[in-house]
């Protein structure tokens, strides 16, 4: 089953793959490095992984699959462990009397094969497949959560897993007795197996938090996915304070605490994930609400188009970073991802020659070379006391998470001044309302056009997957929609991106929309930016200096070519990124 390099080199060449020279450059490469020929020739973007594995296939007369969308019967699936099916990337996916179908990567991985068929006493007929079919099929070894859930009851049955009764009187709580009795009960492995398994799930599903939340019956855990809110599934409430007591042991937390919020954090890692996982615990009215951020360890600093910058906004905010000195703002509400916006611009930002430093509440992220400072409220380690201790350690950029107080906006603004840049953010609804929420904190007019580069507002929106089905706009769609947005502008922004021509109307343009799949139901997956940026020109700054409104502000800037959120998004939907309903959803609902 062995492939060598001239018969590889002359497939290659006759399918006009790659060239002769290309080749020869990879040979001498795989010699030096030990490599194949194949991998070199991937790993340098000159062929593509599943054009060579077609071509594997058709070479060694074994049948090419394409497995993405396939359901593989559990029965079969578990042919082959998981643990061996992760290790060789090969699984079974169809069975026929005493032949078995497998798909692989590797087809001189021969090894493998002869364990397999030792294993299952079956015929093994091999097939070639793709890393992506590879790593759709292996997700199937994950049982839905409620088959889980089911095994798990199943499998306690006879076990405990109803815990110690809340008090209703917090004083007759007796802490040692009843921190030890919640202790046990954490230790129980239905209860750590409940709480695996939620998490498990969670980051299967791509969440970014999970919701335990008690009812006068029941627990409901509910999966925040994409910025939306689903429910996951309903546990009895006998096992609400097990889980409790479980996660607050995970998070180091007060086990017999019942009256006041508490904060912590723990890790989870895997084979194939590290997370960290920030903890709230909140006393609600039939016991204490859970919600876990899960932020996940091995994500890499994205880039600013990666992001959803594009035109003039992507050149503004680049200009705005390039400058030594001064202030860049990004504005909007919790969950609009502007920490992952400030953490990209720290990334560009983060060169041998700079100090960058920051005062954060939390951490969400850890980045090497960064000084990293965690606010502290209770010991006194606030925005303000941290940023004015950070200005004696001699930085060059600096981050505050967020500008709540008249203190340390004062700070940022007067460190912009004296020779640093300074990176934040602030809750205000558009980039025009950000600055007389500054003045409302007391900054002066005349200090922030002295210091203020670019402010960015934004907004996420859930991105369409490849299933996505086009359309255009009927006449009852356009009226609805200029209720809501500028239709004029909207129609003069397409002419200037050259996406309309002439006469033509928004009718005549193509808009994308949801399709559903196995894997997708609701037709998303991730998340975009819809931004809008507001760089500070001579005519805005004379409009700060007079006390202009927020309006005023806005719509000298769109004179001047700034684009509102809305209008970013409605490009995006004709780029089929997202649709228009999720666009309409995060701006106007």
């Amino acid at each position: 089953m062995k492939i060598d390099d001239q018969q590889l080199k002359s497939f290659l060449l006759d399918a006009n793959l790659t060239d002769e020279k290309t080749f020869e450059n990879a040979a001498v490469i795989a010699l030096k490095e030990s490599k194949k020929v194949e991998e070199v020739l991937v790993e340098g973007g000159k062929i593509k992984p599943e054009d060579l594995i077609r071509l594997q296939a058709y070479i060694l007369g074994i049948p090419f699959v394409d497995l993405e969308d396939e359901k593989v019967p559990p029965t079969i699936l578990q042919i082959i462990p998981e643990a061996i099916a992760r290790a060789n990337n090969i699984i079974a996916f169809r069975k026929s009397g005493q032949n078995l179908e497998v798909a692989m990567l590797d087809p001189e991985d021969l090894k493998t094969l002869e364990f397999i068929k030792k294993k299952a006493d079956l015929k093994i007929l091999p097939r070639l497949t793709t890393p992506q079919s590879i790593k759709a099929v292996l997700k199937q070894y994950q049982g839905s959560l409620q088959v889980e859930f089911g095994d798990i009851v199943k499998k306690s049955q006879g076990q405990d897993i109803v815990g110690l009764s809340l008090k209703e009187d917090a004083d007759e709580v007796k802490g040692g007795k009843e921190g030890q009795e919640l202790k046990k009960q954490a230790q129980e492995m239905p209860i750590i197996k409940i709480v695996d398994t939620l998490l498990k799930h969670a980051i299967l599903q791509r969440a970014s938090d999970v919701h335990i939340e008690p009812l006068e019956k029941e627990v409901l855990v509910r999966y925040r996915v994409d910025g939306v809110l689903k429910e996951a599934m309903t546990l009895p409430g006998q096992a609400q304070s097990g889980i409790i007591a479980r996660i607050k042991v995970l998070s180091n937390l007060k086990l017999d605490e019942h009256r006041l919020p508490q904060d912590g954090r723990f890790k989870i890692e895997a084979e194939d994930y590290k997370y960290s996982v920030r903890v709230s615990v909140l006393p609600v009215a039939d016991g204490e609400k859970i919600v876990l951020r899960l932020l996940s360890e091995g994500n890499k600093v994205i880039g600013l188009d990666s992001l959803g910058f594009s035109g003039g906004a992507l050149k503004d905010v680049q200009k705005a970073l390039k400058k030594p000195v001064g202030m860049i703002l990004i504005t909007g509400p919790t969950g609009s991802g502007k920490t992952t916006t400030l953490y990209s611009m720290m990334g560009i930002l983060n060169q041998p020659e700079v100090n960058i430093s920051t005062v954060e509440d939390p951490i969400e992220y850890r980045m090497p070379k960064i000084n990293q400072t965690q606010v502290n409220s209770k010991i006194g380690l606030t925005f303000a006391s941290g940023l004015r201790s950070l200005l004696r350690q001699d930085p060059d950029i600096i981050m505050v998470g967020e500008i709540r107080d008249t203190e340390t906006a004062s700070l940022a603004v007067n460190a912009a001044l004296t020779g640093h840049l300074v990176l934040s953010t602030l809750h205000t609804n558009s980039a025009a309302g950000a600055i007389p929420r500054l003045i409302d904190m007391k900054v002066e007019p005349f200090l922030l056009t002295s210091t203020l580069n670019v402010v960015i507002a934004q907004r996420l929106v859930r991105k369409l997957t490849d299933e996505k089905e086009k359309y255009k706009l009927k006449e009852k769609e356009v009226n609805n929609l200029a209720e809501f947005c500028d239709l004029d502008k909207i129609e003069q922004i397409f002419k200037q991106e050259k996406m309309l021509k002439g006469k033509e109307t928004l009718k005549d343009l193509t808009f994308y929309r949801p399709r559903s799949s196995k894997e997708f139901p609701e037709g998303y997956k991730g998340r975009v930016g819809i931004y809008e940026v507001l760089g500070l020109t001579e005519a805005i700054k004379d409009l700060i200096e007079k006390g202009s409104s927020s309006d005023h502000l806005q719509t000298k800037a769109r004179e001047q070519g700034m684009r509102l959120m809305l209008e970013d998004g409605f490009i995006k939907a004709a780029q089929g990124v997202t649709s228009l309903e999720e666009v309409l959803r995060v701006i106007v609902e």
